[in-house]
Order: C-alpha cells, then sequence, then structure tokens
C-alpha cells in the first residue's frame, strides 16, 4: 500500500493515507465512520488499487454488497491479484446469488490462492449452500484436513465455528456441542460467541450483575418511599385528631353566645310574647 501511495504527490499521499488509517481504525467499531473516510480517500485517489480495496471493504462492512464487488473487481483488474476472490463470492452471496458464490468456488482462481484464502473460499462455500437449504452439502464442505487439524492458525476458530453451527442446524447437537467446546479451544481473542452459544446448550443463564443491582435498588426506593407515604398519612391523621379536639372545645364555647342570642330575642318580643315590630 505504500508504495502504491509513492506514485501520488506527497500532500496528497499524506491526505489519502490518513483516510485510510482511519478506515482501519473504525471498519470494525463504527462502519459507518470507515465508510465516509473510505469515500474521501476514493475521492483523492480513485486509480490507485489499495484506495479501491479499503473502499470495498468499507462497503462490505455496511452490507452494501453491490458497491463492495465493484470496488473489489476493479481493485482485482489494477493488480491482477486473486486474494480477493472469496470476499467477491462472498458479495455475491449478498446480492442473493448463491449459485454464482458456489461457481467461483470451483474457478481456478481457487487454486492460486493461499492456504488462509483456501479456507476463506471454503467458509464461502458452505455458506452458500446453507443459502439453499443444502445443510448435508454445507457440513460435507467444511469437512478438512484445515478443521481436523489440532494446530491453531487464524482460521481455525471461525473454520470450527461454521462447522459447529451448521451440525445444530442440522439437528447434531451432540456433535455441535463438540465442535463448539473446540472452537471456544482455539479461539483466543474471543472473535466468535463459541462459548455463549456452548453455554446455551448446557441451559446456563447468564444474569446481568448491573442489571439485579438496578432492580434491588429501585426496590429499596419503593420500599422507602411506601414507608414515608405511611409515616405521612400517620401524622396527618394524628393532626386531624388534634384539630377534631380543638373543634370540639370551639364548639362548647359557642353555647354561651347561642344563649345570649336567645336573649337578645326574647327582649325584642312584647309582653304577649310577641315579636315587636318597629313603627313605619
Amino acid at each position: 500500500m505504500r508504495q502504491e501511495l509513492l506514485s501520488l504527490p506527497k500532500g496528497l499521499a499524506e491526505d489519502v493515507s490518513r483516510n485510510l488509517v482511519m478506515v482501519a481504525r473504525l471498519i470494525d467499531e463504527d462502519p459507518e465512520g470507515a465508510y465516509a473516510y473510505s469515500r474521501i480517500a476514493l475521492r483523492l485517489a480513485s486509480r490507485v488499487a489499495a484506495v479501491r480495496e479499503a473502499a470495498g471493504f468499507a462497503a462490505y462492512a455496511n452490507q452494501k454488497y453491490s458497491e463492495a464487488l465493484a470496488e473489489f473487481r476493479a481493485a482485482r483488474r489494477m493488480t491482477g491479484s486473486v486474494e480477493l476472490w472469496p470476499v467477491m463470492a462472498d458479495c455475491e452471496r449478498g446480492l442473493g446469488r448463491p449459485e454464482k458464490a458456489l461457481e467461483m468456488a470451483g474457478a481456478p482462481e481457487v487454486q492460486k490462492l493461499d492456504k488462509a484464502g483456501q479456507v476463506e473460499m471454503r467458509l464461502v462455500a458452505a455458506g452458500a449452500r446453507r443459502d439453499m437449504d443444502q445443510l448435508d452439502a454445507a457440513i460435507v464442505t467444511l469437512q478438512s484436513p484445515e478443521l481436523a487439524s489440532n494446530s491453531v492458525q487464524p482460521w481455525t476458530a471461525r473454520l470450527r465455528y461454521a462447522y459447529a453451527d451448521a451440525l445444530l442446524a442440522a439437528g447434531r447437537e451432540g456433535e455441535a456441542r463438540e465442535w463448539f467446546a473446540k472452537t471456544v479451544e482455539s479461539d483466543k481473542d474471543g472473535s466468535t460467541d463459541a462459548s455463549d452459544r456452548l453455554a446455551e446448550m448446557d441451559g446456563v443463564e447468564f444474569v446481568d450483575a448491573l442489571v439485579e443491582d438496578d432492580e434491588a435498588g429501585s426496590e429499596d426506593t419503593t420500599a422507602a418511599e411506601a414507608k414515608t407515604e405511611t409515616d405521612t398519612r400517620a401524622e396527618d391523621e394524628h393532626q386531624d385528631e388534634d384539630d377534631d379536639d380543638e373543634d370540639g372545645t370551639e364548639s362548647g364555647s359557642t353555647d354561651g353566645i347561642a344563649d345570649d342570642v336567645d336573649d337578645l330575642g326574647n327582649e325584642d318580643k312584647d309582653e304577649d310574647g310577641a315579636p315587636h315590630r318597629p313603627q313605619d
């Protein structure tokens, strides 16, 4: 890649290289961000094969398979290399053409691939078989010296995982469990979720401790709120009783006022008891 960038003016080469570095940094964690940087690099130097390849992988990571395939083809025309052959075949799968992927798996280009490329092509071919609901054929496709080998290579975990997953899809759970276990042994960097799949088959249920703590905290908060509400209600009832006592005292004191009112009413009556009416 460095050699290819030397064909560009120095300032331009630096700008393109910065964008390519960002593509590499973001492609796993932020595919959309990587894609944006790849488009900038492509706009600056579309005639550089490394740029076309990077743009292809960024598009592939965003499931833009048609665009990715076009970029991979362009890069292959520029370099004459066959190393992109497996990922090109996988783009055909992504476009809903598993038959084309299988055709590419049997092409002479596969014989020119290194060991890693041939294993990758085998994975793509098995995936195409599964796309066509040919589970038994997918299992046979994955059975190879690389799968049987006890040595751990960069592709070992992915190959074993694909085989275990195909076995499970075919209903061969015992064998699937065995190969998921072998995948865990070889998957040192955790590139697959084989350990989770194995635990699921064994009936192990994982509980998020943080979620449990949050739920416990919510229950404690609810209990505290209920207690506060109960205490407040008790205080209100006690206050109401005090108010009733005060009201009772005030009611008793109004009896004298009522007697005075009656006396005033009697003063307004004539001697015969009839109400006294003022003169017009």
